[in-house]
C-alpha cells in the first residue's frame, strides 16, 4: 500500500530518486531481532504500581504476572538468536508515556496491564492476550455507594490515559449526570485519593483494584463493586510493522498457554501470596478468560 503511494508521489511531483529514497527510509520496518542480536539486550518496559502485573517489590525490582510472561518471552527471543546469554534492561513507564515507550523504541516489550484496543493498534502491535479485566470501582465499605447510579453528584477517580476514563466520561454525560471526574497521574495516586477522602470511587479494571484491596492492612475496609462496564483484553505491547519479531512473541505465548505454563504462572500471583506484603488476591482465573485461552489469537478489542 504504501508503496503505491510513493510510486504515485514521484510522478505527480516528479522529485525522481531524490523523493523515493527519503520515503523509503521513513516506512522501513523496524528490525528489532536483529538490533538484539546486535547488542544482546532486550528492554522492557514495566509498571511501578499495577499489581499483580506489573510493579516494584521490597528490593525495587520489577516482578508480576505479565513480567512473568515476559521473561519466557525474553528466552523464547534468546532461543531465537542463539545466543548463550540475553540481558534484560527495564524503562519504568506510565499510562501516558506506555505507548511512546514502545513506538519510539525506548523498550521492546510493555509488560503491564495494556488493554488491546482498536484505537492503540493504530499505534502498536499486541499478542495474545494473558488477561481479560471488567471494569468496576473500588469504594469503602462504609460508603453506601454500590451501583453507578449512587456516584451522582460525587467525586470520583481514574488514571489518567486509560481506558476507563473514556467510559467515565460518557458515563457521566448519560447515567451519572453531576458526577465530577478527577484524574491521577498513575494507579498508585488514584488510591491515594480514594483512601484519603478526595473522591469516593475509583474506577478502573477490576483486577487492579482487588489488587490494591490486597495491599492494605484492613481489606475488608475497601469492596469492589458496580455492574461490569465492559471487557478489557490485557496483552504484551509490541512495535508495529515487525512481523518477524511479533512472530517469536506470539509462538511463545502460544506455547504458555497450550502446555498450562500461563495457568501455573497465573495460579501463582492470583491464588498464592506475593510479595511485598504476602498478599492474596484469592481470584480464580473468571470463564471468560479461560474461554479465551481455548483458542489462542491477537484478533481482540474490536
Amino acid at each position: 500500500m504504501w508503496q503505491a503511494k510513493v510510486a504515485r508521489l514521484i510522478v505527480t511531483v516528479g522529485f525522481g530518486l531524490y523523493v523515493m529514497p527519503v520515503m523509503v527510509q521513513a516506512q522501513a520496518p523496524t528490525d528489532t531481532l536483529k538490533r538484539i542480536k546486535e547488542t544482546k539486550t532486550i528492554t522492557i518496559a514495566y509498571r511501578e504500581s499495577s499489581l499483580p502485573f506489573s510493579y516494584l517489590d521490597a528490593n525495587r525490582k520489577p516482578v508480576g504476572y505479565a513480567i512473568d510472561l515476559c521473561l519466557n518471552v525474553v528466552d523464547a527471543v534468546r532461543r531465537e538468536l542463539k545466543l548463550d546469554h540475553l540481558d534484560v534492561a527495564y524503562v519504568a513507564v506510565g499510562p501516558s508515556t506506555r505507548i511512546g515507550a514502545i513506538v519510539d523504541g525506548k523498550a521492546d516489550i510493555e509488560c503491564g496491564s495494556t488493554t488491546n484496543n482498536v484505537e492503540r493498534r493504530q499505534k502498536v502491535a499486541f499478542t495474545i492476550p494473558h488477561f481479560v479485566a471488567a471494569v468496576r470501582m473500588l469504594v469503602k465499605s462504609d460508603s453506601q455507594i454500590r451501583t453507578w447510579t449512587d456516584l451522582r453528584g460525587k467525586r470520583v477517580v481514574t488514571t489518567k490515559g486509560t481506558t476507563p476514563f473514556k467510559l467515565l466520561t460518557d458515563m457521566s454525560a448519560t447515567r451519572v449526570p453531576g458526577m465530577q471526574i478527577l484524574e491521577a497521574k498513575d494507579h498508585a495516586q488514584s488510591f491515594d485519593m480514594l483512601t484519603s477522602g478526595d473522591a469516593v470511587a475509583f474506577l478502573m479494571d477490576d483486577v487492579l483494584l482487588y489488587g490494591f484491596k490486597a495491599s492494605v492492612k484492613n481489606p475488608e475496609g475497601l469492596i469492589v463493586v458496580g455492574e461490569p462496564l465492559s471487557a478489557e483484553p490485557y496483552a504484551i505491547m509490541l512495535r508495529k510493522g515487525d512481523p518477524k519479531f511479533k512472530s517469536v512473541v506470539d509462538r511463545e505465548m502460544s506455547r504458555l498457554i497450550l502446555d498450562g505454563t500461563l495457568v501455573k504462572i497465573y495460579d501463582k500471583w492470583f491464588l498464592n501470596p506475593i510479595p511485598p506484603n504476602k498478599a492474596n488476591l484469592k481470584m480464580p482465573m473468571s470463564f471468560l478468560l479461560r474461554d479465551t485461552l481455548r483458542f489462542p489469537t491477537d484478533k481482540v478489542g474490536d
